[in-house]
């Protein structure tokens, strides 16, 4: 084999697969579910992996070409959104949204202002507060790149119907909520 390239790996391709991960039924069952079906889902199942490697890419890559963690990008998004909304932010603002500590949301502006990606100013109606806005340079920075690259999703979006975007949605939505953590006890502990 050449180098660069790799050899089919028949656990990766089946990873996504029902059958594969839960062959007696354990998790799943499925004794209801046509074997059609089931690799239908599996299909779904890896596109949707697929979709989550595809921007773990993305967000690794905007992360190196910003020279900034991911909580920073976090930050940087909510200072854009908020700008483009007109909404001033406060450092407490931002600790809630990246739910984080007041302590560590000031190290994190700390690290972003010395970067040159934001401006910290007092709050025009509140002398104690501060307002804190990303600077113009960074957010052209964001936009060109990582946000460009992230819009074109809605090109995706917008290739379908409105009934097959409720269709998304909902089935998102199910999702979401199926993977919920509110009742997985083993999440709130300490592990093994």
């Amino acid at each position: 084999m050449a180098a660069g390239e790799t050899e089919s790996d028949s656990v990766s391709e089946h990873l996504y697969e029902v059958d594969a991960t839960d062959p007696h039924q354990r998790l799943v069952d499925r004794s209801d579910v046509s074997t059609e079906e089931v690799t239908h889902i599996g299909r779904v199942m890896r596109a949707l992996s697929d979709l989550r490697a595809a921007e773990e890419l993305v967000s690794e890559a905007s992360q190196r070409y910003m020279k900034l963690s991911q909580q920073d990008m976090r930050a940087i998004h909510y200072l854009i959104v908020a700008g483009n909304r007109g909404t001033v932010v406060t450092p407490g603002m931002l600790s809630s949204h990246l739910e984080i500590s007041a302590a560590s949301t000031t190290k994190l502006l700390n690290r972003l202002e010395g970067g040159g990606h934001i401006t910290r100013e007092l709050h025009h109606a509140d002398r104690r507060a501060f307002v804190v806005r990303v600077t113009p340079e960074t957010e052209s920075a964001a936009m060109e790149t990582v946000g460009r690259q992230q819009a074109k999703r809605f090109h995706s979006a917008a290739r379908l119907t409105p009934a097959e975007r409720e269709v998304v949605i909902r089935f998102l939505q199910d999702m979401t909520q199926e993977l919920s953590l509110a009742d997985a006890d083993w999440a709130k502990g300490e592990g093994l």
